[in-house]
């Protein structure tokens, strides 16, 4: 499965489309032994669903990503950021920007655990990954770390009567430390978000470059 994904987010990053006859290159046919991910990929595709704003946000993820741990696994975290975002209301970013709040400073460490016992990139703890249905142990597996990540944003969502801003402070909790972690997902929001208008700029004067008439 890291090989599919990983696949993937080398198109991604090097710009290839993301169509379903693309999609379908990098998976494998559909079987009863696929994984809940795989089976996500092809509902969506299926379902003609524009994916261009969410491909372009994982080489500027990967980009922040790579600052605080070794490329490939920059490049494997940004893909998961990705796919597991698919099918919900939240971006790459959104869950991209929990990440690095949560453990940039940590190297984005799959180990990761807090003074509160929280575990893993998105730093779960052990109670609320097994109201998702994982194991506290499961919190080491990036991919399922991701995806329990995503369904505690979706109930804090809830929570937040649809804020997604509100959704994100209550993903941390609540009080001083909780006000302390918003500032600081926001300044890493706004990291991503550089970088998106650093690439939309450069793709920019590719253009001007390529359609200029030679003198």
């Amino acid at each position: 499965m890291k090989k599919t994904i990983l696949i993937l987010a080398v198109m991604l990053l090097l710009g290839a489309s993301c169509d379903k006859a693309h999609i379908q290159q990098v998976q494998a046919p559909a079987k009863v032994g696929d994984s809940e991910l795989d089976r996500e990929i092809r509902r969506v595709m299926e379902k003609g669903i524009n994916l261009e704003e969410r491909k372009r946000q994982v080489p500027a993820i990967a980009t922040a990503f790579a600052r605080r741990t070794e490329p490939q696994r920059a490049r494997w975290l940004a893909a998961l950021c990705y796919l597991k975002t698919l099918g919900t209301t939240f971006m790459p970013m959104d869950l991209a920007e929990i990440a690095l709040a949560e453990t940039g400073a940590h190297g984005l460490s799959a180990r990761a655990v807090s003074h509160k016992g929280a575990l893993g990139v998105w730093q779960l703890m052990p109670s609320r990954a097994k109201s998702h249905g994982y194991a506290p142990d499961d919190m080491e597996d990036d991919e399922k770390c991701a995806a329990a990540a995503v369904r505690e944003l979706l109930s804090k969502l809830e929570m937040a009567n649809g804020n997604i801003v509100r959704a994100k402070k209550l993903y941390c909790g609540v009080g001083p430390e909780a006000n302390a972690y918003e500032v600081k997902r926001r300044q890493f929001r706004r990291e991503i978000l550089d970088e998106l208008t650093k690439a939309g700029s450069q793709a920019a004067e590719i253009k001007r470059y390529k359609t200029e008439s030679p003198s």
